[in-house]
């Protein structure tokens, strides 16, 4: 089947389901919903330690946890998320939620590492329901509004990120790690009951076989230039994120400001802060101003790695940078998600899927660079990666007007 008879398909899915206006309270649950959901990955983070003690492993065996549960969101982006557009959206997410709920439990009654590791795998792939509901909204918004309703649920998604490190660090410190794991697995619980309950029927937008789908997310990169562009934007912007956030702690923790593993997770919450841009990113790309606005960003983004790095005496500065690089990464992130939700009606599950797992792969290798860099020059080095990966992405945001005006003439000469 032809995208063209996706779109078509689409677009009378579009007329005869969507309405007129999204209820305030459908987007503040898709948003809870999204940042609930990605909060899975990042639980275990500041519980390495404890865990490592727990089960008799090594510090680099028990960060193999972080590992797997990253390895997992990968194929679940890949082999999960394109199901979106195959299939009716409200029992997918229903399902994928029951099987998040049971991961969870397993973690949290684990007797071996290796069962922590195997529930952390699959809880890992089944929690990109975030990115399920993210096009799932962008489905139900008007077209003057796409923009706004995604940045709002892209506000929770990115919440969600920030606080994980937090929570689990209180929670475990109050009732030990196998509360954090046992109550994820409440709240999925409780999240798969409340989305099937509050959300529409959403039909499939395609009825090609899954191999097809798989194999046309593959084709839908080919054939859409700007959803590789973006993608790269986001790689470096999410690059850059991962490592400030994975090194952050070994400043905090060091011996100029002597945190504890709470406090690291209370200055967590400083990052959450920039969740706030989020709505007047999605104004922006309603407006138009999409490349503009992604070129501040980068700017902006590496001058908060300048204060990071001359300020690294002062833990207001790094704040104020954390504060800085959350928004500019939400703003390219939220501007990147409208330009992409774009290029097919038909197809926003798989670009999607394409488009997450671009920048996820940046995140896992700034997140590695960082910290290489960290250990090997310190917190100025790992600043001066920070704020080259924004540069290296300005650069190439550079050639985008170029290529337009290149690809008009062409246009207009078929």
């Amino acid at each position: 089947m032809s995208v063209s008879s996706d779109v078509r398909r689409s677009r009378r899915f579009e007329t005869a389901e969507v309405p007129q206006g999204v209820p305030g309270w459908l987007v503040a649950l898709l948003a809870v919903a999204s940042g609930m959901t990605i909060a899975n990955l990042y639980y275990a983070q500041p519980l390495l330690s404890s865990l490592s003690g727990v089960f008799h492993t090594s510090t680099a065996t028990a960060g193999a946890l972080i590992t797997l549960t990253q390895v997992g969101y990968v194929i679940g982006m890949l082999f999960l998320v394109p199901l979106g557009d195959r299939l009716e959206k409200r029992n997918l997410i229903t399902v994928l939620l029951t099987v998040t709920t049971v991961a969870l439990l397993a973690a949290g009654l684990a007797t071996s590492f290796s069962m922590l590791l195997v529930a952390s795998l699959v809880s890992g792939a089944t929690s990109v329901v975030a990115q399920i509901l993210v096009p799932f909204a962008a489905g139900l918004a008007p077209d003057h509004a796409r923009g706004r309703i995604v940045g709002r649920v892209m506000s929770g998604l990115l919440t969600g990120i920030l606080l994980s490190r937090t929570l689990s660090s209180l929670v475990s410190d109050l009732a030990g790690w196998r509360a954090v794991f046992l109550g994820s697995a409440a709240l999925m619980a409780v999240l798969a009951v409340a989305l099937r309950a509050a959300l529409p029927e959403h039909a499939p937008t395609t009825t090609i076989p899954y191999h097809h789908v798989l194999r046309s997310t593959v084709r839908l990169v080919r054939t859409h230039p700007a959803l590789m562009r973006r993608g790269l934007y986001q790689a470096a912007m999410f690059g850059a994120f991962s490592a400030f956030w994975t090194t952050v702690s070994f400043v905090l923790t060091g011996p100029r400001f002597h945190y504890s593993s709470v406090g690291v997770g209370v200055f967590a919450l400083v990052g959450a802060a920039g969740a706030a841009v989020a709505p007047f990113a999605g104004h922006w790309a309603d407006r138009g101003l999409v490349r503009p606005m992604t070129g501040i960003s980068f700017v902006v983004a590496a001058l908060a790695f300048a204060l990071a790095g001359f300020g690294g005496h002062s833990v207001v500065l790094i704040a104020l940078a954390a504060i800085l690089v959350d928004m500019a990464v939400q703003t390219t992130l939220i501007l990147g998600q409208h330009t992409v939700y774009q290029l097919d009606p038909a197809a926003r599950a798989r670009l999607n899927s394409a488009f997450i797992a671009t920048f996820f792969a940046g995140g896992a290798v700034g997140s590695q660079l960082g910290s290489v860099m960290y250990h090997a020059g310190g917190w100025i080095a790992l600043t001066a990666l920070g704020a080259a990966l924004p540069l290296l992405a300005l650069l190439y945001w550079t050639t985008e007007g170029r290529r337009q005006a290149v690809a008009k003439p062409s246009a207009a000469g078929l």
